[in-house]
């Protein structure tokens, strides 16, 4: 089934089958203005830790936040599986450390089966999502047409949609961007009103034993971050794809002519499994001045 026939009606009117109507942003879930976008880290859990393991990592975290301070560094936010939602509001209560979920359906009730929507997810207090991972789109068939309605759907709850874009496969450049700019230009047809964040993940990179070169990090995030000021859409932009510490110094070093990747951040995967590694790269983003807003 195409992305259009599967969406349907529910991506059109933000509604379910059974006509649940939409319902305003939670002001919590929006970010506080300021002269610049704060820094950020995102950790997305996967489907590595079973749900005590995912505890014990949760409550680390959580004694890491507490122990931070000197200033409101980088902001830390965390994905952990739907079964570890309720671990993660208990455990990251009054931390400062947001949490959301891996994945959300378009629509917000309806006969879906095992789906979990937006609205639930903000009852859970999540303040993230994450939509258009480069395995949702090759493992279960998601395309531009569900990206773009699963943003449309954490927008109408309040949640600032993590949005993966990125290349397939390693090339010329002017591809690499031409490639992100159209998946990020789907999604964001479904982000109007709403704030997101942008996570530049060459598939390529994903799991390789480097990042991806920083002059070609460079270009793709100026376009993306370009993209967002012509869209007027408020928004970060951060590095996934093989990250950890010293990953966020090493792309965003200046060029010859002293130009640097407008990254606010980065997405961690399984490096961020040990704390010490999280503990550094947070230390290591909020180190840096934040890029300039679109």
């Amino acid at each position: 089934m195409s992305a259009g026939t599967a969406v349907g009606a529910a991506a059109e009117t933000g509604v379910g089958t059974y006509g649940r109507t939409s319902v305003e942003p939670r002001a919590d879930a929006r970010a506080t203005p300021g002269a610049g976008p704060r820094p950020v880290v995102g950790v997305s859990l996967k489907l590595y830790m079973g749900v005590a393991e995912t505890r014990r990592w949760l409550a680390e975290v959580a004694e890491l936040a507490r122990e931070a301070s000197g200033g409101p560094g980088a902001e830390l936010f965390v994905l952990p599986s739907f079964t570890s939602l309720a671990d993660a509001r208990e455990l990251l209560a009054d931390t400062g450390v947001a949490y959301g979920a891996q994945d959300l359906h378009w629509a917000d009730s309806g006969p879906w089966t095992g789906e979990v929507s937006g609205g639930q997810l903000a009852e859970l207090g999540a303040s993230y999502v994450e939509v258009g991972h480069a395995e949702r789109r090759r493992h279960f068939g998601e395309d531009d047409g569900i990206v773009a309605a699963k943003t449309a759907a954490a927008v109408r709850r309040g949640l600032t949609p993590v949005i993966c874009a990125g290349d397939a496969t390693e090339g010329a450049l002017e591809s690499a961007v031409a490639e992100t700019l159209g998946q990020v230009d789907a999604a964001l047809s479904g982000a109007a009103g709403g704030e997101v964040v942008i996570a530049y993940e060459p598939v390529w990179a994903i799991g390789a034993d480097r990042p991806a070169p920083a002059a070609h990090v460079r270009a793709v995030t100026a376009a993306i971050r370009d993209r967002l000021a012509e869209r007027g859409v408020r928004g970060r932009v951060i590095y996934g794809g093989t990250a950890g510490p010293g990953t966020f110094t090493e792309l965003t070093a200046p060029d010859a002519a002293g130009v640097r990747a407008p990254l606010d951040g980065l997405f961690l995967g399984r490096l961020a499994h040990d704390t010490a590694n999280l503990r550094k790269v947070l230390a290591e983003v909020a180190s840096r001045p934040p890029s300039g807003a679109p």
